[in-house]
């Protein structure tokens, strides 16, 4: 479409103006021309074939009829009142029912004319009979015009309806806006791309989704869009990266010196697998290019993430800079600050942890560490990204969980120094191949696909209500060979809504069940203040309770190794990836570890997949593939918030193999014409200026 006739407010098309335009604007997001041309269609609607009346039965969807009306009466009395027409086709007779509106449409029924009659069949002592059908006089018009369609439905709401923009209104409104304004929707892809993957004409393309005239030609529109939409993407993405690549300058990590040999040698608790070995070379060459590294390292939950981090972060001390690790909450940085300081020891490195609730005097001597440069690695909150952290040289940025963080606060971290500092990005998260490459097209991806040796695989059972007293005596057995527990509920206080097992009756009912001394038990919530939670923490990790009762507070941040056993209570309620994520928390010490769901006995299609995929699958990959498939990729964690998700057409679970097409044909194009300034790539060119919307935030991972 032209850029200019694409922008013109919706309240400018006929027959919108403003009262309908605000009700567009709020209801569904459309705010122009272009918004109400990519408003699609949900479904389709089969009129590409009349019925006859013979060949109706109650099991068809919907169907279309050609009749002639013999009869009409008004029957029954006030709220029985109804209009019944008799019409007669050459195979026999249907009989047409209204409810509502009955004056109205009796007056615009003619008899002895022939009516195109459409809606859902049924059968009425052994006769053909429709409800509510929709009634179009049969003649030239109907016939220039072309009735065998495939009929576009539309999403509308209740309010759209009150302003008669139900999906009827809403079908016309898209209608005129074609009529009038096709020839203004220009082409945006090269003609060898047309032709080289055989795509319609993008202006056809627009009219075909909305108005097919049959399946096919429906399916080249859609092949066409889909593909436009992925193609714009990767480009945007691959193009930004490009960008990073030349524009941002990194510093160069060129001596791999005494911290990281030293760590590596003499203080590494353990042998590093394949996978970290890979993943440090990764960024090892990364870091020497001369560009700013911005890198995604995904891992499974105890894969060996924060072990690669530290050793990255030892590099670029070795060179000189500082380093930080931002964790989205409290716990989380907190789990980092012991986890790091178990493994440097006391003498070899500084490193200080900043939060909401570090003291103010503490805060002082962290600051002033800072600017003189003495304190190389800092560890905290979104409190790191404060304008009075000043680093002397901050040279390497870890950010765990990205998705929990907003992308400008991202920024604030990332220009604190006047070369941007090398980044990496971590996440427990393991996220599907084409998800991967669309929410993180723009970073380059490394992987950790292999758990430290000794882990022993966690074992997933799947228990009912009624097996409570078999996962209690169980929980007796671990706790007598000194291991630990966890218990997760979904809520803290009953719902009215949900019948849950909440945490609070759970604690009863365990204070009961298990009422020895040897059983103590820590309660933690998210209604905790922070000095409580951190309390209740810290008395589960010094062993001193057995069980942790908890809600989901602790599905990152928590490694406890002497704990054994998680018991996820209403596990049917919980989504794969959280599942997965709980289950994380277990399964870090030698010991052989277990993993409890407790789950009613009333179990959706999709509740079942989930706890079956649990207990047949650790690996986490496969857990996000199927997650993907159940959710969908608009309801995966962190998605919403990047903003690259808003695919109308596309569908990242559906069309993976056209993704993975598309993204190697945009690298194909960047490599042969880097700066797209060859003719047949100007329209590309074009193209990511026209999308270019000022402040562009995706250079930062």
């Amino acid at each position: 479409m032209n850029s200019s006739t694409l922008q013109t407010p919706i309240e400018y098309l006929k027959g919108v103006g403003l009262s309908r335009a605000e009700v567009l604007k709020k209801d569904l997001g459309i705010y122009c021309f272009e918004d109400l041309l990519k408003h699609f269609p949900y479904k389709y609607i089969d009129r590409t074939r009349f019925y006859k009346i013979k060949e109706i039965n109650a099991d068809l969807p919907y169907v279309q009829v050609l009749a002639r009306l013999t009869s009409k009466e008004i029957l029954g009395e006030k709220h029985t009142k109804r209009l019944v027409v008799q019409a007669i086709d050459d195979t026999g007779t249907i009989e047409l029912v209204w409810f509502q509106g009955i004056k109205w449409i009796e007056k615009t029924l003619i008899l002895g004319k022939v009516y195109i009659l459409f809606g859902k069949p049924g059968m009425f002592n052994g006769k053909a009979q429709m409800a509510h059908p929709e009634a179009e006089p049969f003649g030239i018009e109907t016939q220039r015009k072309g009735n065998l369609t495939l009929q576009p439905a539309y999403n509308s709401t209740e309010k759209l309806k009150q302003f008669g923009l139900d999906s009827k209104g809403l079908q016309k409104l898209i209608a005129q806006l074609i009529d009038q304004h096709l020839k203004d929707i220009h082409e945006n892809l090269p003609l060898y791309i047309l032709n080289k993957f055989k795509l319609a004409d993008r202006a056809i393309a627009y009219r075909n989704i909305h108005f097919p005239a049959d399946a096919i030609i429906l399916n080249e529109a859609t092949h066409r869009l889909k593909f436009e939409e992925f193609f714009l993407l990767q480009l945007k993405l691959l193009k930004n990266k490009q960008l990073q690549t030349q524009k941002f300058k990194g510093n160069i990590f060129n001596i791999v010196g005494n911290y990281f040999n030293e760590f590596y040698h003499h203080k590494l608790p353990y042998t590093l697998t394949n996978a970290q070995k890979r993943v440090l070379k990764e960024i090892r060459q990364d870091t020497q290019r001369g560009s700013q590294m911005n890198r995604l390292l995904q891992g499974d939950v105890g894969s060996g993430k924060t072990v690669v981090a530290l050793m990255s972060m030892l590099i670029a001390i070795d060179n000189g800079f500082q380093t930080c690790l931002m964790a989205p909450t409290e716990i989380l940085a907190n789990q980092h600050y012991q986890t790091i300081k178990e493994l440097v020891g006391d003498d070899f490195v500084e490193v200080g942890l900043l939060t909401g609730s570090t003291p103010k005097k503490n805060r002082k001597v962290l600051h002033e560490n800072l600017e003189n440069g003495n304190l190389k690695i800092l560890i905290g909150t979104h409190a790191l990204i404060e304008d009075k952290v000043q680093f002397k040289n901050l040279g390497f940025v870890v950010i765990d969980e990205q998705h929990r963080f907003g992308v400008e606060q991202r920024a604030r971290l990332w220009a604190k120094n006047n070369i941007p500092p090398h980044v990496l990005v971590m996440t427990a998260t393991p996220i599907p191949r084409t998800l991967a490459m669309t929410l993180y097209g723009d970073l380059d991806i490394s992987i950790i696909d292999e758990l430290p040796v000794g882990r022993k695989p966690i074992e997933t059972l799947h228990l009912y209500e009624n097996q409570r007293l078999r996962m209690f005596g169980f929980m007796k057995q671990e706790i007598a060979k000194g291991r630990q527990v966890y218990v997760v509920y979904p809520l803290i206080k009953e719902s009215e809504t949900l019948d849950l097992k909440n945490l609070t009756e759970g604690v009863e009912v365990m204070s009961i069940e298990f009422p020895l001394p040897q059983y103590r038990i820590s309660v933690v919530h998210g209604k905790l203040k922070p000095v409580e939670k951190q309390f209740e923490m810290d008395r589960f990790i010094k062993g001193e309770t057995q069980i942790m009762v908890a809600t989901t507070v602790i599905e990152v941040g928590v490694n406890i190794p002497n704990a054994s056993v998680m018991v996820i209570e209403n596990a049917e309620r919980f989504g794969l990836s959280q599942l997965h994520q709980l289950r994380g928390r277990v399964g870090r010490g030698a010991e052989q570890s277990y993993c409890i769901l407790i789950s009613n006995h009333k179990l959706s299609r999709d509740g079942k997949i989930r706890l079956d995929t649990m207990v047949k699958t650790n690996n986490g990959f496969e857990i996000a593939e199927i997650d993907l498939q159940l959710r969908g990729p608009g309801n995966i964690e962190g998605t919403q918030q990047s903003g690259v998700l808003d695919l109308k057409v596309a569908n990242l679970v559906t069309d993976q193999q056209l993704l993975i097409m598309v993204r190697v044909c945009v690298i194909n194009i960047f490599e042969k014409d880097p700066q797209l300034v060859s003719p047949e790539n100007q329209i590309l060119h074009q193209t990511l200026k026209s999308k270019n919307d000022g402040v562009s935030w995706d250079k930062i991972s």
